[in-house]
């Protein structure tokens, strides 16, 4: 009996040592993959985008280093695509944006008309050339932006798509699309497990987007699949799409035990 006790007790030392190298180990995925200043490097195809009428260059931007005039037309078009959505929410939810937007750990991708003079320079140095939603006439503009970061859910490094935002201009053109296989070719390269992002429910079109389009689904940590009762009063669905199996386990699969 004192035998088994002690092997109970190795066991469990064993174990821990085992869960605290694993935390170790995902800690440092994130840690990699969030101090890459540009991701778009590694894919250089992804850096230009010319169809269905639109043709735009992607840069990369850091939460930290925004210039006031690009902050000012991330909040205004946030405004301008968000507020009707959240309804009464957004006075409470727009000032959570703003504090996420300029968050160290937020990683940009900006989308700007393409013009025949392109330039290599962080998208946070040229704010002289930022205009903002309903402004025409310049080419050289931005037209949306995607804010991702790295972070683990449910012990599984992940890419988290907090803001994934396009102009009128530059919606129906396949952009959007292109834009969520470029996060899902980032994260495959940096080693998550899978891409995750919140969805409004009165969003029926972004809804559809991700899962009829892109094939994401509602992951067990969202509200609905946790316990619906609590579902039903939320206003949002987590989605998510994995790459392996055990993320499948840890933010899929769960979902099927109520039936």
């Amino acid at each position: 009996m004192e035998a088994k006790r002690l092997l109970s007790g190795k066991e469990k030392k064993i174990k821990r040592k085992e869960v605290l190298e694993k935390k170790k180990a995902i800690d440092e995925i994130i840690k990699k993959a969030s101090s890459v200043k540009d991701h778009l490097v590694s894919f250089p195809p992804f850096c230009h985008y010319e169809r269905n009428g639109i043709s735009v260059c992607l840069e990369s931007g850091l939460g930290d280093q925004l210039a006031s005039p690009v902050k000012k037309y991330i909040q205004n078009l946030l405004k301008v695509n968000m507020e009707g959505l959240y309804g009464p929410e957004w006075q409470m939810e727009e000032k959570v944006k703003r504090r996420e937007m300029v968050s160290p750990e937020a990683h940009y991708i900006f989308v700007r008309q393409f013009t025949n003079t392109t330039s290599n320079e962080n998208f946070s140095t040229k704010s002289e050339e930022t205009t903002y939603p309903g402004q025409t006439g310049d080419r050289n503009r931005l037209v949306g932006f995607v804010h991702y970061r790295f972070i683990v859910e449910e012990d599984i490094p992940v890419v988290y798509v907090y803001e994934l935002q396009l102009e009128t201009c530059a919606q129906r053109k396949g952009l959007g699309k292109f834009l969520m296989q470029l996060i899902e070719l980032i994260a495959r390269k940096n080693h998550m497990g899978a891409v995750m992002l919140t969805v409004q429910k009165a969003n029926v079109l972004a809804m559809n987007f991700y899962a009829t389009k892109l094939r994401y689904i509602i992951s067990n940590i969202s509200p609905s699949r946790v316990d619906p009762l609590i579902g039903a009063e939320k206003s949002y669905e987590i989605l998510c799409k994995t790459f392996d199996s055990e993320a499948k386990a840890k933010l899929e699969e769960k979902q099927q035990d109520g039936g």
